[in-house]
């Protein structure tokens, strides 16, 4: 024979288990799940291309690159952005960005230069993680309209991009002493110093209803971008990434050049001789 007591106790207990199994899911999985894919495809990357399979190893890099606009987009979408989902986005940004495309790099054209090769090609992943740790602080601090340095998944994609194109064609480097390293090496050295250098360059528009009244030049660009990308390809990639570095050296010049000389073309004299 049951108390009474006792039969209040088992019916709480049963209500609060069953009040557990309908708690909803957290809203975090949804972006973490896409970020995690991220994580997955540039580990799988690292596979492929440690097993000679250069061309489906970039291609996941450029998969990653995809994986991790959707994260953000996600995660807007759901409200479900958070300090957690900053810390694991840029732990596989490391990964996918920094660690992949390095590891590609060295395979395709570094290795062959024993110790120095694999000191350049330590460069990407040892920029991105100094680029990403930047990038982190300053979003704590302020929302910059444009990046500081070239993102780390650009980088990434562009290193893809250029093995992607020229696997097959070696014979285009044969004017070079040293083929294709002779190329690769100088642009290995300028990728990364862009990543950690202050350079501004253009942020992928966000997908929200303001973003769309207030940068409809932005989302035209970013669709020519995507249009060139579908038919080109791996052409459409190289250009693209291209013109965006460009862009963004050109833009950094301009502001330099307008700092140095006052922004308004005349160079203007020291503070003491203004007081004279």
């Amino acid at each position: 024979m049951k108390y009474p007591i006792q039969k209040l106790k088992k019916l709480r207990f049963r209500r609060q288990r069953s009040q557990r199994r309908r708690k909803p899911i957290p809203r975090i999985v949804v972006p973490s799940f896409f970020t995690l894919m991220n994580l997955f495809c540039g580990f799988l990357s690292v596979i492929l291309v440690a097993d000679g399979n250069f061309i489906l190893g970039a291609w996941l890099i450029v998969l990653s690159g995809l994986f991790d606009s959707l994260d953000g987009v996600m995660a807007r979408l759901a409200n479900a952005q958070s300090e957690f989902g900053v810390e694991l986005d840029s732990i596989s940004d490391v990964v996918s960005f920094g660690v992949a495309p390095g590891f590609l790099i060295y395979h395709y054209g570094l290795s062959e230069f024993g110790i120095p090769g694999i000191i350049l090609s330590s460069l990407p992943p040892v920029c991105a993680a100094i680029r990403l740790a930047r990038f982190n602080v300053d979003a704590k601090s302020a929302e910059l309209e444009d990046f500081r340095g070239l993102p780390v998944p650009a980088q990434a994609i562009i290193f893809a991009a250029f093995v992607l194109t020229f696997v097959n064609r070696p014979e285009v480097f044969e004017v070079f002493e040293h083929g294709v390293s002779g190329v690769l090496i100088p642009i290995v050295v300028i990728i990364s110093f862009l990543m950690v250098s202050t350079i501004p360059f253009d942020k992928v528009p966000k997908f929200d209803k303001h973003s769309f009244q207030t940068k409809k030049a932005k989302f035209l660009q970013f669709l020519i971008y995507l249009i060139i990308i579908i038919i080109f390809q791996e052409y459409g990639l190289m250009f693209v990434l291209t013109v965006y570095i460009l862009k963004g050296l050109v833009r950094g010049a301009w502001m330099f050049w307008n700092d140095e000389l006052g922004g308004n073309g005349t160079v203007q004299p020291p503070d003491d001789m203004l007081n004279k």
